[in-house]
């Protein structure tokens, strides 16, 4: 089936402003290598669930204003793998556009939704625990996220279902959203060479 799609679906994008310098290699038909530095702990072991999960390769280096906190860092690194995501899409013919999954770890469940819709949508419906998972803000999970839907220009809805333990929610989400993406840019043997839209364009 993979040879019904583009043989190289990867990106690079680099990434500079006067608070981050990022880049990030991105390969949809990796194996779930990762290389990670972003200087945020929390967030490298949330890009490896995405790598590990989606089975896309992902290399993502960033230097940020950690000096101030974390937000910078946190919310271009999702700009910039965004960015990424677009330009390995491609033109989207031949792939399942749509993707979807539950992801349980212990007590928590969280559930995402993806649609490579052409059109930023983030529904973000989660109640953490807690405010902090160590010294990681839990608010800068939606701005990664928000980052990252305003550039792919993809929908998401991803929902906490349930949970008591932040760390588990987060690493939910995460892995969630890596499972979805991981379908929605197979390919679909029924569909080859053709967009999955009405409009003709994504």
């Amino acid at each position: 089936m993979r040879d019904i799609l583009p043989p190289m679906r990867t990106a690079e994008i680099q990434r500079n402003t006067l608070e981050t310098q990022i880049q990030v290699r991105l390969d949809l038909d990796g194996s779930g290598r990762a290389t990670l530095s972003t200087g945020v702990g929390f967030l490298d072991h949330m890009l490896d669930q995405i790598a590990r999960h989606g089975m896309v390769d992902l290399d993502v280096e960033a230097k940020g204003d950690l000096h101030i906190d974390a937000h910078h860092t946190v919310e271009d690194v999702g700009i910039a793998l965004g960015q990424a995501l677009a330009k390995a899409f491609g033109d989207k013919k031949g792939l399942r556009r749509y993707g979807h999954a539950y992801v349980p770890l212990d007590e928590a469940l969280s559930r995402v939704v993806i649609d490579l819709s052409g059109r930023p949508g983030l529904t973000f419906a989660v109640d953490f625990s807690r405010s902090t998972i160590g010294d990681f803000d839990v608010d800068l999970v939606r701005e990664f996220f928000q980052g990252l839907v305003n550039h792919a220009a993809i929908t998401i809805h991803i929902d906490c279902l349930r949970g008591d333990n932040a760390h588990h929610q987060a690493e939910t989400l995460f892995k969630a959203f890596g499972r979805a993406l991981r379908m929605a840019v197979e390919a679909d043997p029924r569909a080859v060479g053709t967009v999955p839209s009405t409009k003709g364009i994504l």
